[in-house]
């Protein structure tokens, strides 16, 4: 409760909040946090997700099936960022250096047969 005072980063504060207060029992206490977090970001797929939960344990099942819709329409339109570590960073970059060699070859080998078959059916 005290990091809202900061006033930064809200709705991940809310949506923490309401995690400890899920995982604790206190489903009313949970459920108006998840509704802080998406009041604060609409766009919070997990918040929606966890609220729509609660309203499932809550016996509110209409409400459960929008939420747990909604969710999964906001993970599709707006997916999470991935942070990579450095190691991951570097294994997909030679992946792609690699990639890029091999789709370069290709082309120089497929460019090579098509003036090799010109040269020779000339």
């Amino acid at each position: 409760m005290e990091a809202l005072k900061y006033k930064t980063k809200k709705a991940q504060i809310y949506f923490r909040l309401g995690n400890i207060y899920y995982d604790a029992g206190d489903l009313s206490r949970a459920e108006y946090a998840y509704k802080r977090a998406i009041e604060e970001d609409p766009r919070h797929a997990l918040a929606h997700h966890n609220l729509g939960v609660v309203y499932r344990k809550r016996g509110k099942i209409g409400l459960s099936v929008k939420m747990l819709k909604k969710a999964r329409r906001l993970e599709l339109l707006h997916p999470r960022k991935v942070e990579l570590s450095p190691e991951q960073r570097k294994a997909v970059l030679r992946m792609g250096l690699y990639t890029g060699l091999a789709a370069l070859l290709l082309i120089v080998a497929v460019f090579a047969i098509v003036y090799l078959l010109s040269v020779f059916l000339r």
